[in-house]
């Protein structure tokens, strides 16, 4: 399995006004934005993510990009991670798995 990307993603309860600031505070727009759903942040090699309606809970975790999403739930289950079913998004297929702590980690790859 490739890990292709890793970021944070933030929930937030409106993504329109976290848009507005965290392009203020960044001083970049986003690269991507979906609807209520969801908004990507790309600054200094960096992602950050928003995630609006689109959210798999209230905290905030990690999102990881990988090329083999069936690989990813082997491993996550190896290491005796709690993992959740998939979820197909409308770029997306994800499954979150919780960690340590309980933070989410989503596991993603895009849509075939």
């Amino acid at each position: 399995m490739q890990i292709e990307n890793l970021g944070p993603v933030l929930p937030v309860p409106d993504l329109a006004a976290a848009v507005v600031v965290w392009s203020a505070l960044l001083g970049a727009q986003p690269k991507f934005v979906d609807g209520d759903r969801w908004a990507q942040f790309e600054v200094g090699g960096h992602r950050l993510a928003l995630a609006g309606t689109d959210r798999d809970g209230d905290l905030a975790g990690v999102m990881i990009k990988v090329d083999d999403l069936d690989e990813a739930r082997r491993l996550a289950r190896a290491v005796g991670v709690a993992v959740g079913e998939n979820r197909e998004g409308p770029h997306e297929l994800r499954f979150v798995a919780t960690a340590p702590g309980g933070w989410p980690i989503v596991f993603y790859a895009p849509r075939p």
